[in-house]
């Protein structure tokens, strides 16, 4: 038998998904199989595995000991590495927003890069004592939005379990505004709109959109308006609806306007033309507009955070 005690990251969660991360070399088929066996308990009543966990709740498990290989802390966390410091424009104790730069990715890509922006999050609530891993049993802060490597801007991150549930609903249900800075090649087709098509992921690092549904594409809704234009370009202000991989790239490329220095999506004659080896987009407003209901991120309700790219500054300063 192996006895767990439900802290603050582990309460919330349903016993079989705790257990799973608490124990990732358990085969599922053996945990549902105790389950069935009702050979898992909650301070000493059987359970079912949709039972929902409660700090200090005590869980019983009656498996061998060799089957509970406990949770190890993240690999990048446990080696000793000097990174930089994450770039934090807010922070509470239940999340961070975090300024990614150009060229940094958020998580490990094929690029075999030892530097991310998770990988710096996690060593500094490390260093100020804000994350213990070997104090936890089934829950580790994570990023909650992704930017391409090349994209820079805010990223949400979640310090606490309940954080990060949080955010990711408000995020599901539009609650958390997004907001992005682009340039794009020529005239787009209307100085305001909102654009529906559909989109497909076909591998890693390429979507296709389609003007009508088709099987297999999902819905995308992208909002622009028009901030200024000079020498054939244009700088954009851009919403997102939804959230797709790439979304903004393509979308400004199906509409004949790519964004400026996109290498897969864009035009290379003017990227050349232009001196531009990435993308000219930015994530670059933030706001928090959450429903009534009372959530442990309340507090940041009506708060907003917002910078202006370096790229737009040639745009905006010409404009009367």
């Amino acid at each position: 038998m192996h006895t767990f005690t439900i802290g603050t990251n582990d309460a919330g969660q349903r016993a079989d998904k705790f257990l799973r991360k608490a124990c990732p070399q358990l085969p599922s088929s053996l945990l549902y199989k105790t389950f069935r066996k009702k050979d898992v308990k909650c301070d000493g009543k059987r359970i079912p595995p949709e039972t929902v966990l409660a700090e200090g709740n005590v869980l019983q498990v009656y498996l061998p000991e060799d089957c509970f290989a406990g949770k190890q802390p993240p690999a990048s966390v446990t080696q000793p590495r000097d990174l930089p410091m994450p770039d934090i424009i807010f922070e509470d104790d239940q999340i961070a927003v975090l300024r990614k730069p150009v060229g940094l990715p958020v998580h490990a890509d094929d690029h075999g890069t030892e530097d991310t922006l998770v990988d710096r999050f996690l060593h500094y609530l490390v260093e100020t004592g804000a994350y213990r891993p070997e104090e936890e049993q089934s829950f580790t802060p994570a990023l909650c939005n992704r930017l391409d490597r090349n994209t820079e801007g805010f990223v949400l991150a979640a310090k606490t379990a309940a954080a990060l549930r949080c955010l990711n609903e408000k995020i599901r249900n539009g609650e958390i505004q997004k907001q992005y800075y682009c340039v794009t090649v020529g005239k787009l087709p209307k100085d305001t709109d909102i654009v529906i098509a559909y989109h497909k992921k076909i591998s890693d690092n390429q979507v296709v959109l389609s003007e009508l549904p088709k099987f297999g594409f999902r819905e995308i809704r992208t909002g622009y308006r028009v901030l200024a234009e000079k020498d054939g370009l244009s700088l954009v202000q851009v919403t997102l609806y939804t959230g797709r991989t790439h979304q903004i790239r393509v979308q400004m490329a199906a509409l004949g306007c790519p964004i400026l220095g996109d290498p897969r999506y864009g035009n290379i004659a003017e990227n050349i033309a232009h001196g531009q080896r990435h993308q000219l987009l930015s994530a670059c407003r933030l706001r928090f507009a959450f429903s009534a209901e009372p959530c442990c991120l309340s507090a940041l309700n009506g708060m907003e955070f917002s910078f202006t790219p370096q790229f737009a500054q040639p745009f905006l300063s010409s404009q009367p």
